[in-house]
C-alpha cells in the first residue's frame, strides 16, 4: 500500500481477482486486509474488500471482519456456475446489500457465462439498493455510458481501455496490470483530468506496453514477479490451480522489464 500511495494511487481494491479471493477461505480473506489502514493519513482512499463466495440464505455475518479494519465499500461477484433468473441475481445482491451499510460495487466480470450485466439488469439491482455502485470488465465497453448515465460511479475493468472509458462517463480503473507499474496509470489519469488529451493518449500507449507483459492463464505469476522485483519482497507463486512461471518464462518476463524501463521501487 506504501509503495501504491507514494506513487499516487487512490484507493485499493483488496481480494479481488488479482489477489486470488476466489482461492481464498472465508478466513484467509479478511486477513489480506490491513490491521490498520496507512490511507487513513495519507490522501487514499481506505480499501474496499471482494466477496466472492455464495452467500448464505441469511444476511452473512463476513462484513463485520472487514468492517473492523475500516473498509469503504464492498465488491460481490455474481451467481456462477448455475444459470440464474434477473429475480435471483437481485435476490444475491439483496442478500450481500443486507449486511453492511455501505457502497456496493457488482463486478461485471466477463468469465461466468451465465452473468448478464445489461443495464436493465443493473437498474433492477438498482431499484433495490440504492448503495450501488458498478465495476464493468466485461468485453462490450458500451455499458459503461449506460452505467454512468444511471448515476452510477463505473470503474472499467480494462487498462488498456481507461482513456476512452473515462471519455464516456468511468471514474477509474480497477485492473490487475495496474499492480505491476501503477505510476502509468496514475500518468494517464492526470492528464486526463487536467485537459491534456494529447498527453493522456500517449500515457495510455504508454501504460498498456506493460499490460503486453501479461500472457493467458499466467497473470498472477507475471504480476507477483513483477512486484517481488519492483519491492524487493518475495511475493511467492500463484495458488493452485493457476500455474507459476518456469525458469525460461521468468527470464523472459524480466527482459521484458528491462526494456519497458521498469525500475525497482516507486
Amino acid at each position: 500500500m506504501e509503495f501504491n500511495i507514494r506513487v499516487g494511487v487512490h484507493g485499493f481494491w483488496v481480494a479481488g481477482g488479482t489477489g486470488e479471493s476466489i482461492l481464498l477461505s472465508d478466513e484467509e480473506e479478511p486477513a489480506a486486509l490491513p490491521k490498520s489502514p496507512p490511507t487513513r493519513t495519507r490522501g487514499a482512499s481506505p480499501p474496499l474488500c471482494t466477496w466472492a463466495h455464495p452467500p448464505p440464505p441469511a444476511p452473512p455475518p463476513w462484513p463485520n471482519t472487514r468492517l473492523g479494519v475500516g473498509v469503504e465499500a464492498i465488491c460481490c461477484v455474481p451467481p456462477f456456475f448455475y444459470g440464474q433468473s434477473d429475480e435471483s441475481i437481485v435476490e444475491h445482491y439483496r442478500i450481500v446489500a443486507a449486511a453492511a451499510d455501505l457502497p456496493l460495487l457488482i463486478c461485471t466480470c466477463p468469465n461466468p457465462p451465465t452473468w448478464r450485466s445489461a443495464p436493465p439488469l443493473m437498474r433492477k439491482i438498482q431499484e433495490y439498493m440504492p448503495q450501488l455502485a458498478a465495476q464493468h470488465s466485461a468485453p462490450y465497453q458500451g455499458y459503461v455510458r449506460d452505467f454512468a448515465n444511471m448515476g452510477l460511479a463505473c470503474f472499467v475493468g480494462n487498462c488498456r481501455l481507461m482513456l476512452p472509458a473515462m471519455t464516456i462517463g468511468a471514474v477509474g480503473c480497477v485492473d490487475g496490470p495496474p499492480n505491476m507499474v501503477p505510476e502509468r496509470w496514475v500518468a494517464l489519469w492526470n492528464a486526463y483530468q487536467s485537459g491534456d488529451l494529447t498527453a493522456a493518449q500517449a500515457a495510455q500507449e504508454h501504460a498498456s506496453k506493460v499490460a503486453d507483459l501479461v500472457r493467458p492463464y499466467k497473470f498472477h505469476a507475471i504480476a507477483k514477479a513483477v512486484l517481488s522485483y519492483r519491492l524487493g519482497i518475495d511475493c511467492g507463486v500463484p495458488r493452485p490451480p493457476m500455474a507459476a512461471l518456469s525458469a525460461e518464462e521468468q527470464r523472459e518476463l524480466m527482459e521484458g522489464v528491462r526494456k519497458l524501463e521498469i525500475e525497482p521501487g516507486g
